[in-house]
């Protein structure tokens, strides 16, 4: 079930964005029951042919196998700002390609869109069930989001971040962060090239050295209590590389599901 939140206005940005909310097939009955939240980039991307630039992720048919294990979600989905999207999702600039608004477009997140998101819809609005997630540019603002923000989002989604952009810059940016607690989801497609795998392991290499504890699980259980959660290790990473992955959507809606089972067990 999805419901548009048309021409969302950004006072931050002072411009507007169209967001997808699709809510689970159980909101209608479930009473007071609230749902863990994931807020992604590219919205226009994630189910809607007419709407996505080269492919959708496949989101609502991922959504109903998660359900079906138990594990029910509200996903938020952000339509990008067109010409605006690359400065939006680049929290530092790049000398060739310019950038570097994300943290203005994080503030419309955060102060603006989540709180209406949260008032409108039966969220859980703990960190621990918020999740940030995106590919490409969105993966990078969705990193720069786990760091900066670590009191909203508490856990992270990044597949094929642009690691590259404002020269590496997201790479000195986590070092010299306070790791938070949490998880954080990385992948890459092998067929991205050299210098994008390079980038991802490096990326990986850098979470361990901040504390992240490389899981290895391939498969979700049932739902864990909070007693159970409570002794997992504070900061868990998952990377995964892709023999077959390319850098767009199929590729990404092939992992998508893997990566919220993770994400939110």
């Amino acid at each position: 079930m999805k419901r548009t939140l048309k021409n969302v206005w950004s006072p931050q940005r002072r411009n507007r964005h169209d967001v997808d909310v699709y809510l689970p097939a159980s909101y209608r009955t479930a009473g007071h029951r609230r749902y863990p939240v994931v807020y992604m980039q590219d919205g226009q991307n994630l189910s809607d042919p007419a709407t996505a630039f080269a492919g959708t992720w496949d989101l609502e048919p991922a959504l109903e196998r998660l359900a079906a294990r138990g594990l029910e979600i509200i996903v938020v989905g952000v339509h990008h700002a067109g010409e605006e999207r690359l400065a939006e999702y680049s929290p530092f600039p790049d000398r060739r390609l310019g950038g570097g608004e994300g943290e203005s477009y994080l503030e419309f997140l955060v102060d603006t869109l989540k709180p209406r998101v949260d008032r409108l819809f039966r969220t859980r609005t703990h960190c621990d069930d918020t999740v940030i997630f995106g590919s490409s540019m969105g993966a990078l603002i969705s990193l720069y989001a786990f760091f900066r923000y670590p009191s909203v989002f508490g856990r992270a989604g990044a597949m094929s971040p642009s690691v590259w952009f404002g020269q590496g810059a997201i790479l000195d940016y986590i070092a010299a962060a306070k790791a938070p607690g949490g998880r954080v989801y990385l992948d890459v497609g092998t067929r991205e090239g050299t210098g994008t795998v390079r980038n991802a392991r490096q990326l990986a290499r850098l979470l361990v050295r901040k504390g992240f504890r490389r899981d290895t699980r391939t498969t979700r259980a049932a739902s864990p209590s909070a007693e159970r959660r409570a002794r997992r290790p504070a900061s868990l990473l998952r990377y995964v590389e892709d023999a077959a992955g390319g850098h767009q959507e199929a590729a990404w809606a092939h992992r998508l599901e893997g990566a919220f089972d993770f994400l939110l067990d």
